[in-house]
């Protein structure tokens, strides 16, 4: 953070990464900053799900510094962005107003705080949990056997080589004291003893942790500071306990209700669209247990289904709340009698991870480091169905005050 209580670009861009971590997205996705200057100063963020034309001139006419959105402007590579086209109309609108553009997709969808979260906590759901837990970085414990006057340059060593991280704690190892025992044989150049001499020295072994993706820069750096020409140790793979609180979805519980009085409850906690919120299910079977997926959920129907089947155990799933489902799998699963179904508008559901983004931002900008920044979340409407014939519903473009 600068010394004045304008926070630059560089430092709002590192804020949200740190949150949402972009090695988390997906392959496909393409996420982080997608136009302005690190160095600028900002003074007011502007939050959106979508980067269109419509929300680029809001933010233009805010005066907004950076806009954060969900959904990237550009998924697929591009020759040009002129003003020709919608993308290239957003980018230059931000450009002349000097606005930053940074997206967060799905790098934000698994993480804690992120859009899944933000929608279960949006409907009242607590005691939460991923539907799928994320899988935690490959590790690996690496053992090594060591004179106890080498031990320390060893461990130092393993700590640059990107061993001893767990967690919030760099350099940690286990080391415990013991006997070594050999006889170097005709050809050995032993560091300690002679050739055909039984030798015992007051060794140690040193257990570190390492990341399974840094194992042969750990294991060189281990041999290039080790006096012996074999030293022994091991490498074992840990397993991934699947106690990740990331992950895609989450199922949480609710105050038992109807099905109709939880749906209820999603129409009015949701922005208003003209899609609203449709449901699949007895309207009054009981409702306890809740997943939600933000976004396009229907990759999840087979995991949720089976959660579902028997809903009395401890942990069975009655509704599914998500949005984009299609005819031929909403039905399929409805025909198993799991969990019901409710459909909302994409654009609502991952509407209710701005106003947690924007808390996050003030806390950390505004309350933390006093910086003088001023939020705002829009409320501009960019789900794409904009009327239905029966009640010539117009769509809600105009700015909301919510």
């Amino acid at each position: 953070m600068h010394a004045s209580t304008e926070p630059s670009l560089r430092d709002v861009v590192d804020l949200v990464h740190g949150w949402y971590p972009p090695g988390t997205a997906d392959s496909w996705d393409r996420v982080g900053l997608v136009h302005g200057d690190p160095a600028q100063p900002v003074r007011r963020i502007m939050l959106a799900v979508d980067p269109s034309p419509a929300v680029a001139q809001e933010a233009a006419e805010w005066g907004a510094d950076l806009l954060v959105v969900h959904h990237p402007l550009f998924l697929k590579g591009v020759h040009g962005f002129t003003t020709e086209t919608p993308k290239g109309r957003t980018l230059h609108t931000l450009a002349r107003a000097g606005c930053a553009l940074l997206a967060a997709h799905t790098n934000a969808d698994q993480a804690e705080g992120g859009v899944s979260e933000s929608l279960a906590l949006a409907l009242g759901l607590d005691d939460l949990r991923p539907i799928l837990r994320a899988e935690r970085p490959a590790l690996d414990k690496i053992g090594v056997l060591v004179p106890v006057a080498d031990a320390e340059r060893l461990r130092i060593a393993l700590a640059e080589a990107g061993a001893g991280r767990l967690g919030d704690y760099e350099s940690a190892s286990f080391t415990v004291e013991g006997v070594g025992r050999f006889r170097p044989t005709p050809g050995a150049s032993p560091a300690i003893g002679r050739v055909g001499e039984l030798e015992e020295v007051a060794e140690v072994r040193v257990e570190v942790v390492a990341p399974r993706s840094r194992r042969a820069e750990v294991v060189r750096a281990l041999l290039s500071v080790h006096p012996y020409e074999e030293p022994a140790y091991d490498v074992v793979e840990l397993a991934d306990p699947g106690l990740s609180s990331t992950g895609t979805g989450r199922v949480g519980s609710v105050e038992p209700m109807t099905l109709a009085a939880f749906a209820a409850r999603v129409a009015e906690v949701l922005p208003p669209t003209v899609h609203g919120v449709r449901v699949g299910g007895d309207p009054d079977r009981e409702v306890r247990r809740v997943a939600v997926c933000g976004g396009a959920g229907d990759f999840l129907l087979d995991t949720v289904l089976g959660t579902g089947r028997d809903t009395g155990r401890s942990g069975g799933v009655d509704v599914y709340v998500t949005s984009d489902l299609r005819h031929h799998p909403a039905s399929e699963f409805l025909e198993h009698e799991g969990p019901a179904l409710v459909d909302v508008a994409h654009w609502a559901a991952e509407w209710t991870w701005l106003p947690v983004l924007e808390a996050r931002l003030r806390a950390a900008l505004v309350g933390e480091r006093g910086a003088t920044v001023e939020t705002r979340v829009s409320t501009r409407c960019t789900d794409p169905w904009t009327f239905r014939p029966d009640q010539h519903t117009a769509h809600p473009t105009a700015r909301r005050d919510r």
